[in-house]
């Protein structure tokens, strides 16, 4: 079974994500479990997540999840802005609620250490020769 879309393709918040993480060496999007995904070989970031709070799901449809660089992921886990999404976040994933106004050089950082997390090295030296 499917599957059901959980967003909307004219999303001005999807369109600011979008553009960052395409702007990457390499990077593609798909749909995945209803939710936009952007990936080289491996997903990088998530537009859009949730999580399980005393047994109830939370939706998160204006979010980003991401993979941090192992150095920043002690510090990102402290602060109250980011919390664990459901099924990524066993394996280090975070997810970060994002809105129009927000502040979108962090949000480029943060996709673009996710990305470094995960793209394969060539595409990492691409992106490191621009």
């Amino acid at each position: 079974m499917a599957h059901p879309i959980m967003f909307d393709e004219d999303d001005p918040i999807l369109a600011r994500v979008r553009a960052i993480a395409l702007g990457l060496p390499g990077a593609g999007e798909k749909v995945s479990h209803g939710r936009p995904h952007f990936f080289t070989k491996r997903t990088f970031c998530i537009f859009g997540g949730s999580q399980r709070i005393d047994g109830e799901w939370v939706a998160h449809d204006a979010a980003l999840v991401i993979k941090p660089d192992p150095a920043d992921e002690p510090a990102l886990r402290q602060d109250p802005r980011f919390w664990i999404p459901a099924y990524l976040g066993p394996s280090g994933w975070l997810g970060l609620d994002l809105d129009a106004n927000g502040a979108w050089d962090e949000v480029a950082e943060l996709i673009d250490a996710s990305y470094r997390v995960t793209a394969p090295v060539t595409l990492v030296r691409q992106l490191d020769a621009r």
